[in-house]
């Protein structure tokens, strides 16, 4: 049997999760105040605090690192690389530690996975899978319009990945053999088109690309927003605020709680927030539209997945309508960030399957 430990950092917070094979035997989520990582100069510099707080929680439930047959770390900003699992190397350590493509809290996933493979006996091996800066867009789909500017691919690439091999599980397939559209919604909404096991187009979820969502303004008119710019009324800071934080659902209603706007809508269909709220469903539903487009209208299943595929009353059935006359829609709720890292980590352990070389990918 296979032991697993999973590591995922967040800016507020430490995900901790034991697996046995596929099974989820202890979690935790450790908060952190602000006070306790406001004494740290660097994110790299929490590393030591972050760790002693992994090895309580292992004390705590009876583990040792000796116990443990790998270590996977959240994957965090590292040059664009394909899908898959990464052994930890030093190359990505150095990249991570320098914040070389940017400062974020997952960065630490890899550094402290790696940390604890060193002090394992048995040098359980340390791993990070399919990172938000998962590349594997065809280059035709990263022109824009001008030389200047390049779409970059920057998404929810671990829980789309990990839906869609679901899926294609369910329908006793290869996740390499489908073609899916898939859509995450959240707090940001990234829509990808998988052709063959690769996403070959999606939108920037976090720069502004896209569908607008409960706190993010998507794509904005490009006239209107230069002109916004340079209007005096906001700087840089504002703008992009307005950009992500302030855009969206929230921008229009005043508040970026779905369930509350789920609520309002049922006891008034009628309502301006229904109307901002199928705004937004009007907005998915046009992108699933262009990625089934990129797939040439060879589309196997469309996958509606995130913490807004909860809502079946209203946001799913809205989509449904709109999109069933492409592909069957299947709903994954939620996104299992826990449970998608440590099937990552067991396809390479307990399959014999090489796992990919950060030094070894060339650049897309």
């Amino acid at each position: 049997m296979n032991r697993i430990l999973v590591i995922n950092p967040g800016s507020t917070s430490t995900k901790l999760a034991i697996f046995d094979e596929e099974k989820l035997s202890k979690n935790m989520t450790i908060r952190h105040e602000p006070y306790e990582l406001a004494q740290f100069e660097t994110l790299y510099s929490q590393k030591d605090f972050r760790k002693k707080i992994i090895i309580q929680f292992l004390e705590e439930h009876g583990y040792e690192i000796n116990d443990f047959d790998a270590f996977v770390g959240r994957g965090g900003l590292l040059k664009p690389i394909p899908g898959g699992t990464y052994a930890v190397t030093a190359k990505m350590l150095e990249d991570l530690k320098e914040a070389r493509y940017g400062e974020h809290a997952s960065n630490l996933g890899a550094v402290l996975a790696n940390e604890l493979s060193a002090e394992s006996e048995k040098k359980a091996p340390a791993f990070i899978a399919d990172p938000v800066v998962v590349d594997e867009m065809k280059k035709v789909a990263k022109l824009s319009g001008h030389p200047d500017f390049e779409r970059k691919s920057i998404f929810h690439a671990l829980n789309q990945k990990a839906v869609a091999r679901e899926i294609a599980s369910r329908y006793g397939k290869k996740y390499e053999n489908m073609n899916l559209v898939v859509a995450h919604m959240g707090g940001g909404i990234s829509i990808g088109a998988h052709e063959n096991g690769k996403v070959i187009d999606v939108n920037n979820a976090l720069n502004g690309d896209g569908p607008y969502t409960p706190e993010r303004s998507g794509t904005l008119p490009i006239s209107q927003f230069i002109e916004l710019c340079y209007s005096g009324e906001y700087n840089y800071a504002k703008i992009k605020k307005l950009i992500k934080g302030n855009g969206g659902l929230v921008a229009y209603t005043g508040t970026n709680n779905c369930e509350k706007i789920q609520d309002n809508i049922a006891s008034d269909e009628n309502s301006k927030w229904s109307y901002y709220y199928r705004g937004m469903v009007y907005q998915i539903v046009k992108w699933i539209g262009r990625m089934s487009a990129a797939l040439k209208g060879n589309v196997d299943v469309i996958v509606l997945t995130g913490g807004l595929a909860h809502d079946e009353r209203f946001l799913v059935k809205w989509v449904k309508e709109k999109v069933s006359f492409i592909a069957p829609v299947e709903v994954v709720p939620g996104g299992d960030e826990e449970r998608a890292l440590a099937l990552s980590a067991l396809r390479v352990i307990k399959n014999g399957i090489k796992p990919k070389i950060y030094e070894e990918i060339i650049d897309v």
